[in-house]
């Protein structure tokens, strides 16, 4: 069972979570506490990186709230350590925690671009567009030196698969060779989360991800190739950043984005632990306005995981938001939705030898 106790003291350097809560499913948990003797610093938190073999390419999916049915994760866990990651809870399924073990035990999958050529290469298979990183980023550190990502969009690009990839790492722009030749064949396109223009809030809340203003700039550089590109202010913190709303929607225009969608804050399972864990660290006076107004917009909970509700909330202050939000998308002309992807070029063939499209 991992160590649930790196938590209760100092968060170390570079992280978003302030410990290893426990997960769901564990039966017994352990603290530190001070028995009145010197205690030692803990040594640097280091990234481990673990084989994840890959079942099955494809993930599937069937909420309403999203615009795909279907993604491909390279990554399990996420190095870019987002407090707010919704992503967090899903180590509980391998006995870890979403705390650091999430953004420090992470996994790959080497065999995921052979299961991906064999799940399109069925004949019962039927293209539509195909989400790259939606449950943690495709371009986090650990892409550098795997290259799985490329290797997926190069499979992709190969049979003319419409896909979508969603990120917040510069380190996109390696592969705006690849993504630029299929945006022009109207089968790419590209979203790009920006969470506020404060430095050092967000230094707190994503330690390890593209400052705000190098994502800024990786819109531009997609916008210059061709390349559709979406802002997802995602999420809004309320009292924290809600107030940027307008502001974020305006630099991410100015930057060349066409279209624009926000997500505010949801806290499933574990993550309300550490997200109250990491607020009382950061902002303590501002906690309890911070909780109280999610909660107004989560029907009094922490979270409401209702279809329709879960991504923008209910009552006033999400009522308020979302007539913000499309008031700035009409005034700066972003469209709430980029123009659909073409399935119609999809071609099995070409992932047996045959000519591709590029």
């Amino acid at each position: 069972m991992p160590d649930a106790d790196q938590h209760s003291h100092a968060r170390p350097k570079g992280r978003g979570a302030t410990g290893n809560v426990p997960n769901r499913y564990h039966e017994r948990t352990t603290e530190r506490c001070d028995d009145g003797w010197h205690q030692e610093d803990l040594p640097p938190l280091r990234t481990s990186l673990g084989v994840d073999r890959a079942r099955s390419a494809i993930s599937w999916n069937d909420s309403p709230d999203i615009p795909f049915d279907r993604s491909v994760n390279p990554y399990r866990g996420c190095e870019h350590g987002c407090i707010y990651c919704y992503a967090r809870p899903s180590h509980a399924w391998l006995d870890l925690s979403p705390g650091l073990d999430f953004e420090s035990r992470l996994f790959y999958k080497p065999d995921l671009p052979e299961r991906l050529r064999e799940a399109l290469s069925a004949k019962s298979y039927k293209p539509a567009p195909m989400a790259i990183g939606s449950i943690t980023d495709a371009y986090q550190p650990i892409e550098r030196e795997q290259g799985l990502t490329r290797q997926i969009i190069e499979i992709l690009c190969e049979s003319r698969h419409p896909f979508a990839v969603i990120t917040k790492s510069a380190l996109i722009e390696r592969d705006l060779d690849l993504i630029g030749a299929a945006a022009q064949a109207g089968i790419a396109q590209v979203a790009v989360s920006l969470t506020t223009l404060q430095p050092a809030l967000a230094r707190q809340m994503e330690p390890r991800a593209a400052t705000p203003i190098r994502r800024l700039k990786v819109i531009e550089r997609l916008a210059e190739r061709g390349i559709p590109v979406r802002l997802m202010v995602a999420p809004i913190v309320p009292v924290l950043t809600d107030h940027e709303l307008e502001t974020l929607m305006r630099a991410g225009r100015e930057a060349g984005a066409s279209a624009a969608c926000y997500v505010l804050l949801r806290l499933p399972r574990e993550l309300s632990s550490l997200f109250r864990q990491w607020l009382q660290e950061v902002a303590p006076d501002s906690f309890d306005h911070v909780m109280n107004r999610l909660r107004e917009a989560h029907g009094d909970h922490d979270y409401d995981s209702e279809f329709g509700h879960r991504m923008t909330g209910t009552g006033v202050y999400a009522d308020l938001l979302a007539q913000r939000f499309d008031l700035a998308c009409r005034r700066l002309g972003l469209q709430h939705g980029i123009p659909d992807l073409r399935s119609d070029r999809f071609d099995a063939a070409a992932l047996h030898g045959q000519l591709s499209l590029f």
